[in-house]
């Protein structure tokens, strides 16, 4: 294809996905449910006849894809708001994707009549909640404090941890007589233990850098951050370790530390991830060949009831244990677990490998990421109204004010006495001095 009907194909695919998501804020419809129908329409069983079926590229885009929307998730958290919570989200992001894992696998293995380790694989791919997803509905479904940053700690976390489970898997179902369960777990601790390592090092290196970037090239900010990102995932995964769990944390940390170009960083990677998960979710639908869906259509949505109902409730309730949630919290947090880009990508991973049954496993997925975007995404606002944890939502947005160094300035502050003359006034009633803030 020459260069002006490629661009015009990107182009028009960009602009369709920017009306499908005006149009789906207005409607009420999952956005990324748009997505998947407009890939699907693209694909060759549509009207876009597009001949895609290169799972290899696929994984590798989606790679690329899911490195950059963990990166703009840990960018939007900061630690400050995650303190609270790391416990508990730490033992969703390990414990629950096991759990989930297991309890999946064994309802994969007995609608698909696929192998033990097939299923488990199934079970690992949709273990994890997607830090897009999630962040998404949180802008506009508002949840008690509490709920909502535990929900986005394990978003961010337990990514990492279904990913090296899945490639693990994968391993072993392709090695059976050389790998085993000892390979498996060193290789899930090395991954995170690596990854977190890279995570760290290369996070504060970040925030150095970014706290010495003069306001005269600060339009330099993004490539620094997109550089910052590439050079997390490639360092951890050049060495055996998680490049998703790096690239999260040092997302984490650049957004943790203040900065005169957090707000230009967040709006230019919100951006960033809006494209990558157009591009994701278009990707699968190409994958998706609608002619063989039927044939598993009813046990697709059997076990992502399945998932929704009984296997992530269980995650929950036993990572939560010792939490100090109560009941009403563990079922909101039971209900809001949000499949969405993280199962797409690990699906392409099984099917660009030899596991056997990977167009099943495939296709399931699809049924998951499609269930848990309707049903869970349009409803997380109602079941937490009806459990009595709804947040009102905030009466101001936050203004974007852009704060640099006070190197050159003095915070004062003093204590209004409850008689005092000035209680109550306006600011502009004070009379500051011109060059006060």
């Amino acid at each position: 294809m020459h260069e002006g009907p490629l661009l015009l194909l990107v182009g028009a695919v960009l602009a369709a996905s920017v009306m499908l998501a005006l149009g789906a804020a207005r409607t009420g419809l999952p956005v990324l449910v748009a997505f998947l129908g407009l890939g699907m329409l693209l694909g060759s069983d549509g009207p876009g006849g597009i001949e895609f079926d290169d799972a290899e590229l696929a994984r590798r885009v989606g790679t690329v894809g899911l490195a950059l929307i963990l990166y703009e998730g840990g960018l939007q958290t900061s630690w400050r708001r995650l303190r609270e919570v790391a416990v508990p989200a730490a033992l969703l992001s390990t414990v629950g994707v096991v759990v989930t894992t297991l309890v999946t696998g064994l309802a994969a293995h007995a609608f698909f009549s696929l192998s033990w380790l097939e299923a488990i694989l199934l079970g690992a791919v949709v273990a994890s909640t997607d830090a897009a997803a999630v962040f998404a509905t949180l802008r506009v479904t508002h949840v008690r404090r509490r709920i909502a940053r535990t929900l986005e700690a394990e978003s961010g976390g337990n990514d990492p941890m279904a990913i090296a489970l899945t490639l693990g898997l994968i391993a072993w179902i392709e090695r059976p007589h050389t790998y085993g369960l000892d390979d498996l777990a060193f290789a899930v601790v090395r991954q995170i233990g690596l990854g977190l390592v890279v995570g760290v090092a290369l996070g504060a290196g970040a925030t150095w850098v970014f706290a010495r970037i003069p306001q005269s090239i600060g339009a330099f900010a993004p490539v620094a951050s997109v550089a910052a990102a590439a050079l997390a995932f490639g360092a951890a995964d050049t060495i055996g370790g998680s490049g998703f769990l790096a690239v999260y944390l040092v997302g984490l940390a650049v957004g943790s530390t203040p900065s005169r170009f957090r707000r230009q960083l967040a709006a230019f990677h919100e951006g960033v991830a809006f494209v990558a998960q157009v591009v994701l979710f278009i990707v699968l639908g190409l994958l998706v060949f609608p002619h063989d869906l039927p044939h598993v259509a009813l046990r697709g949505l059997a076990l992502a009831l399945l998932l929704v109902a009984v296997a992530r409730p269980a995650a929950v309730f036993v990572s939560t244990a010792l939490g100090g949630y109560s009941h009403r919290e563990r079922l909101l947090l039971g209900w809001a677990g949000l499949r969405g880009a993280v199962p797409i990508v690990l699906a392409t991973f099984a099917l660009s490998s030899r596991v056997p049954d990977n167009e099943t496993i495939f296709n399931a997925v699809f049924f998951v990421v499609l269930v848990s975007t309707v049903v869970q995404g349009t409803t997380l606002e109602g079941v937490a109204r009806r459990l009595g944890l709804a947040a009102p939502a905030p009466p101001v947005a936050e203004a974007p004010l852009e704060v640099g160094p006070l190197s050159q300035l003095e915070l004062v502050d003093f204590a209004v006495a409850p008689d005092h003359a000035i209680r109550g006034s306006a600011v502009r009633e004070l009379g500051l001095p011109r060059d006060a803030l």
